[in-house]
Order: structure tokens, then sequence, then C-alpha cells
């Protein structure tokens, strides 16, 4: 091996020097620094493929391929917003019912309390946490009893992971969790399109502490996802389970459904009164290592959330007109939702309008008929009565009523 000691290499002309021949390898000894900061080093593709970057560097985003944003797949996995409200008690059937996008699942095993807490881990920069609370318990759950937390998502948000494929891209979950009660929990991923499913195991060390997990689930080369806004795939957190979830083999590699292999080893954090649960920081994203959990701006948060359900403020007022001696009304939705939505109207005595009759007031509806797209609701209030004469026409109307939208999978 020749050795070559210079203090600068220049070219002979031009501005470029290239170093060794197509197919060469240059080594640069460990400890040693390649300083290019006046430089444009241009490397071939492919021909690094480990190296560490200092925490300090900067990197322009537009050099980096794919989308840097949104590796996040759960959407408000910070449990910063509850549009449905802060705390729902006496809870004994399924149904969202605090926290956005989570799904609170259960058949049979316990009475619970859900809300949005603000005990977090320390120093992680979160400021809410999903939390239940055990307030009936059941200590021996039948066969089919369940307790399950869970996030839905669109098939169609999920083609790049080419599930299905040769090239299916891995999953990794990470999360903070926190209980009172320890041992064996289970993580699952559930294929609602070809019937398929993975569980892993993760163990809650520490009883009342913060711990931080991470679990990684193998790509699927089976099954490819359904590309439109159906309920494809959906990430669960088992916190109670019957034998008819628990009485087979843990399925820990991708396998069509059996519901017996589900949910093996999983402890009952309803068997006590005592018991509560917590969770935050939920994170799935491609790959088999986790990255920080991606926070996102306030109005980007929502805004995702609103694709699912949106929470009609009181006291709102939108265009309207009278239809045979009615008051209706079209609510503009804030975002195109996922699908036609459901509506359910929470209340409301009295109805204002302004038009060419002036301010009139129609009291006591019985009943709100609803027409749904996408991106508006039209409603039509029926069985009340106008506390004067109005001609027909168009104009503003006020509605103090509480109206809850929702497209969730």
């Amino acid at each position: 091996m020749s050795e070559l000691k210079v203090n600068k290499i220049s070219p002979r002309s031009g501005t470029d020097v290239t170093l060794g021949d197509s197919a060469d390898t240059i080594t640069i000894p460990s400890g040693a620094t390649l300083d290019a900061s006046n430089a444009t080093v241009t490397y071939p593709a492919g021909s690094i493929t480990d190296a560490a970057i200092s925490s300090t560097a900067a990197i322009q985003q537009s050099k980096i391929s794919g989308s840097p944003g949104f590796r996040n797949i759960i959407i408000n996995g910070d449990m910063s917003l509850a549009q449905r409200g802060t705390s729902t008690a006496s809870i004994t059937a399924s149904g969202y019912r605090t926290i956005d996008r989570f799904q609170f699942a259960i058949s049979s095993l316990g009475t619970w309390t859900m809300s949005q807490d603000t005990d977090v881990p320390t120093g992680q920069g979160f400021a809410n946490s999903l939390k239940l609370d055990c307030t009936t318990a059941n200590a021996a759950p039948s066969g089919s009893d369940l307790i399950i937390i869970n996030q839905r998502f669109e098939g169609q948000n999920l083609q790049y992971l080419k599930k299905g494929t040769a090239g299916a891209l891995s999953l990794t979950a990470s999360f903070w969790v926190k209980s009172t009660k320890t041992g064996t929990f289970i993580l699952e991923l559930v294929d609602n399109d070809n019937i398929r499913q993975i569980s892993k195991s993760y163990t809650v060390a520490v009883t009342n502490t913060w711990e931080k997990k991470t679990i990684t689930f193998e790509g699927d080369t089976t099954g490819v996802l359904g590309n439109d806004n159906g309920n494809s795939l959906q990430l669960n957190f088992w916190l109670g389970a019957g034998t008819n979830w628990t009485s087979g083999t843990l399925n820990t590699t991708w396998a069509s459904t059996t519901n017996a292999n589900r949910a093996v080893g999983q402890v009952n954090i309803g068997d006590s009164t005592s018991n509560d649960f917590y969770l935050t920081g939920v994170q799935l994203e491609a790959g088999t290592t986790a990255s920080d959990f991606e926070f996102l701006p306030y109005d980007v948060n929502l805004a995702r959330c609103y694709r699912y359900f949106y929470r009609n403020p009181d006291d709102s007022a939108g265009s309207g007109f009278i239809y045979t001696a009615h008051p209706m009304f079209n609510i503009q939705l804030p975002v195109t939702m996922r699908a036609n939505p459901s509506c359910t109207d929470n209340g409301g005595t009295a109805i204002t309008s302004t038009n060419a009759s002036g301010q009139v007031t129609y009291t006591n509806p019985t009943s709100t008929s609803f027409f749904t797209r996408p991106n508006l609701v039209r409603l039509l209030y029926v069985g009340g009565t106008w506390n004067a004469s109005i001609t027909y026409g168009f104009g503003v109307i006020g509605y103090p009523t509480d109206l809850l939208v929702s497209a969730e999978l």
C-alpha cells in the first residue's frame, strides 16, 4: 500500500478533484475528520450505508426523500384533544367517549370512567394522558368479555406500507403507559380487510409508574389493504380478556385471525376498583426503530380529528331559510369528513331567525332531520312554534344547540 502525505490537493485545472477510480474504496480511519464545510461533496447513490449525523447538523428538508412529516399513523397520540368532553363515567358499552380517535371497546368487563388527565411522564413534552378508572370490578371475566383501547385507520392512508407484497414494511409502535396493575399486556395489529392479525406482549414492571414501551410488528407479505376510506387496520391495546381470547397460543407472527390466540397472557385491569390505567405518547410508524414522538401544531391535529368527528359549538349561527314554515339551515363543516356523517342534536330549545320579517323565535322544536354530505350538514327543525308571523325567505338563523357530527371508523 502506498502512502501519500500532503497538506493540500488542488485541481490541475478547473474546480473538480476526483479521488480514485470507479469501484475503488476510500477509507477514512476511525478518529479522523473529513472537513467539507466549505466545499460540496458528491457521493454516488447507495454508497453511504452507515453514518452518524451530529445532533447539531442542519439538513434541508427538500433533500430528504419521502415525507418527513406525518410519520405517525396515530392521530392525537398525545391525547391533547377531547371534543366529546374531558370525562365520561359509568361506561359499560363500547364507543368513542372522550379522547379523540381512541375508541373504548368493552364487553361485560366492569364499569369505567374514561377521562383526559394531566398525569404525564416527566420531561417528555406531553400535557395530557388518557385515563381509565375501574369503578365496578369483574375479577372473573367470562369467555367473551374484553376491554380494549383502539385506533382505526383508513386503508387509503396506508398504501405506502406495501402490505401484501414482498416489500411489506414493518411497523413500530412506541408509547408511554402507567398502570396500577402490573404484568403482561398485549398490543395487537388487526388487518380487517383480510381477517389477519399479529399480537405482541409487553410487561408493566412497576405499579403506578410511567414506562416507555417499544414494539415492532414485522411486515405482512399476505393481504393487500383496501385503497379506500374503510377500516383496514387497527391497533388494539388489550386491558382484559376472557378465555375466548386467551385459551390458545399467542400469535406473534401475521396469520389468519384465531380469537383464542389474540390476547394470551393478558392481565385483567378490571379485577379491582383500585385499578387505574394511563396511556400517552402513542406512535405507530413504518420501520423497525422508534423515533421521537411527532408533536404536531394544535390546528393541524384538530383538523385531522375533524375528519372523523366534529362538535359544532352552542350558540352558533348559520345561513338558513324558512321551509314549509320551519327553520332550515346549513352548517359548512371545517374539513371534508371521511364519509357522509351521522348527526346527533344534543339540545336546544329556541331558534332565532333574522330576515325580512325581522327577528322572530321558534321555540320548543320536537325533532330534527338531517341531510349530510362529507362537507355539509343541513338541519330542518319541526314541531315548534314561531312567536310572530314570518315570511318565507333567506336569513341568518341562530341555533342554541350542541350538534355532534361523526364519521368515525
